[in-house]
C-alpha cells in the first residue's frame, strides 16, 4: 500500500462513459475495459466504491420532452443506474474481482440495500462495492450521490472520470479553442465561477467534508491507477 496515495476511493462514472462512441446503452468492449482498470487498482489493495450514472439510458430531457413529471423521470433514471451497475460487477466478476451491488431504493432480489456499516465492512474484506439508485430520492444528482457516500464511509478523494475530457477547463474545450486547463482549483472556484462539474450540491457536500476531487480522462489507459498513485493528471479540487 505504500505506493499509493489514496487507500480508499469513491469512483464517479458517468453513465455515457459506460456507453463509449454509441452514446448510448451499455458498450461491452467499454465496460470490459474499465473493469480492468479497477481491477489493476483493486489489485494494489486500494479499497474501491463506485457511484454509476445513467445517462447512457435515460436522461432528464428525456422525460421533459414526454412532459413527464420530474419526480417520475428521476425515478425511470435510477432504474437506469441500476442496470449500469449490474452490468458492471459482472464485468468486474468475470476478473475475479468480489464486487457487491447496493442500491438506495430496495430490490433485495437483485443487490442489498444500502447499509453504511455493511458497505464499510465489505471495502474492509476487499470486496468492490458498487452504490446504484442515487440517493434513492428524486431532485439529487449521481454527484451528489458520490459526494455523500464518500462522507459516509470515509473515503479520501473522489475521482471523476470523464470520457474524453482530461480535466476541468474554463470553457468547453470542444467548443472553445482558447479554453484554459486548471491543474488545482477548490471546491469553491467551483462554485464560484460556474464550472461544469459536479453540480452545487455536491461541491458544497465535498467543501463541508473536506473531500479532495480528481477530474481526469477516463480513455486514457492506465489513468485510474496514476491517479490514486498520486501523479498528477487531470485536474484535483481541493477539499477545502
Amino acid at each position: 500500500m505504500s505506493e499509493v496515495k489514496y487507500k480508499r476511493v469513491i469512483m464517479k462514472l458517468s453513465g455515457e462513459a459506460l456507453a463509449g462512441d454509441k452514446g448510448t446503452g451499455i458498450n461491452p468492449p467499454v465496460i470490459q475495459k474499465v473493469a480492468e482498470e479497477l481491477r489493476d487498482v483493486h489489485d494494489l489493495g486500494v479499497q474501491i466504491a463506485i457511484v454509476v450514472g445513467g445517462g447512457n439510458m435515460w436522461r432528464g430531457e428525456t422525460g421533459e420532452q414526454l412532459g413527464m413529471e420530474r419526480v417520475q423521470a428521476d425515478y425511470i433514471g435510477m432504474l437506469g443506474t441500476v442496470m449500469n451497475a449490474l452490468a458492471l460487477q459482472d464485468s468486474l466478476e468475470s476478473l475475479g474481482v468480489p464486487t457487491r451491488v447496493q442500491t438506495s431504493i430496495e430490490m433485495r432480489q437483485i443487490a442489498e440495500p444500502y447499509i453504511r456499516r455493511k458497505a464499510v465492512r465489505h471495502l474492509e474484506k476487499n470486496r468492490v462495492v458498487i452504490f446504484a439508485a442515487g440517493t434513492g430520492s428524486p431532485y439529487f444528482s449521481t454527484d451528489t450521490t458520490a459526494a455523500l457516500r464518500a462522507a459516509e464511509i470515509g473515503a479520501e478523494a473522489i475521482l471523476m472520470a470523464k470520457n474524453g475530457v482530461d480535466g476541468i477547463y474554463s470553457a468547453d474545450p470542444n467548443k472553445d479553442q482558447n479554453a484554459v486547463k486548471f491543474d488545482r482549483l477548490t471546491h469553491m472556484d467551483i462554485i464560484d465561477k460556474g464550472l461544469n462539474v459536479m453540480d452545487t450540491t455536491a461541491s458544497s457536500l465535498s467543501m463541508e467534508n473536506n473531500i479532495p476531487l480528481v477530474v481526469f480522462n477516463l480513455n486514457q489507459s492506465g489513468n485510474i491507477k496514476r491517479v490514486v498513485a498520486g501523479e498528477n493528471i487531470g485536474t484535483t479540487v481541493r477539499g477545502e
